[in-house]
């Protein structure tokens, strides 16, 4: 018996079977889901050690690219797919199942040094269209405001557009910046700025505003009372295989783990509501 050729075929075998057992899932989209998506990743990769997650936060409107292009597995969303992107996912033999993962309020934040501590929609609003520039207008310091947007393929943008500016156009004068968090940092280096991100990023540095009396907590966000809230999103091509890794990571937040790993990075779990 020819021992060598066996343990040959034997090795194969074995090779084989890893490539079967390995599993690679691509995640793309929304910076505001990313947290979301790494913090999962992360657990159940420890759960499973022969899949491999990549995250990659390239803005909802890239993320909804990548899963019609085939280049994700999942498509991270902070709004639902417009119909033009459903149109072209269609067309491209894609068909989007939308999984909600978790709720989030956008949260108005100011520079800790500001003394204003709540603001109406409407007054936000007029911040951004460029008919209040100054914060004495508002009863706070003789300060130009600087204005902070996300950018425009960003979902936190298209919530804010519609929910805050009632999808009128912002002023010249806004900045725009590409994630959460570099809305944030441009927040908590510049008294006199404005800014607005998802629940999960405010932190000490920055002050969040009450919005219409009404400050943006898991509790306000979950009881429909916060003025400035969404649901977001993980899409698949399809619904996942059941059983199947896919399957198992766009429903880890129905889980009691899923959900402990979405209040600890400051979501509001669909569950709580």
């Amino acid at each position: 018996m020819n021992w060598k050729l066996l343990s040959i075929i034997g090795l194969s075998f074995v090779l084989i079977g890893s490539a079967v057992a390995d599993e690679r899932i691509a995640i793309d989209g929304s910076t505001t889901v990313g947290p979301i998506a790494k913090a999962f990743s992360e657990y159940y990769m420890e759960q499973n050690p022969g899949v491999n997650i990549t995250v990659s936060e390239s803005g909802s409107g890239n993320g909804a690219k990548s899963l019609i292009n085939g280049t994700c597995d999942i498509a991270d969303m902070s709004r639902f797919m417009k119909d033009k992107e459903f149109n072209a996912a269609v067309e491209a033999g894609v068909f989007p199942v939308a999984h909600v993962v978790a709720m989030d309020g956008i949260a108005v934040l100011v520079h800790p040094s500001n003394p204003i501590s709540g603001l109406s929609v409407e007054q936000v609003r007029d911040i951004y269209l460029g008919t209040v520039t100054n914060w004495k207008e508002l009863g706070g310091p003789n300060k130009k405001i600087i204005a902070i947007s996300r950018d425009t393929n960003s979902g936190t943008y298209e919530t804010f557009a519609k929910l805050v500016m009632n999808k009128q156009k912002m002023a010249a004068s806004v900045e725009y910046v590409g994630s959460n968090g570099g809305a944030r940092q441009r927040v908590q280096t510049t008294p006199a700025a404005i800014g607005y991100v998802g629940l999960g990023f405010i932190d000490h540095t920055v002050k969040p505003l009450k919005i219409n009396g009404i400050e943006p907590t898991m509790l306000t966000v979950s009881s429909g009372t916060y003025p400035i809230s969404r649901p977001l999103f993980m899409f698949t091509n399809g619904y996942p295989e059941l059983g199947g890794h896919l399957h198992a990571l766009v429903t880890l937040h129905l889980s009691p783990n899923g959900q402990e790993i979405i209040e600890a990075i400051g979501f509001v779990p669909v569950t709580s509501y």
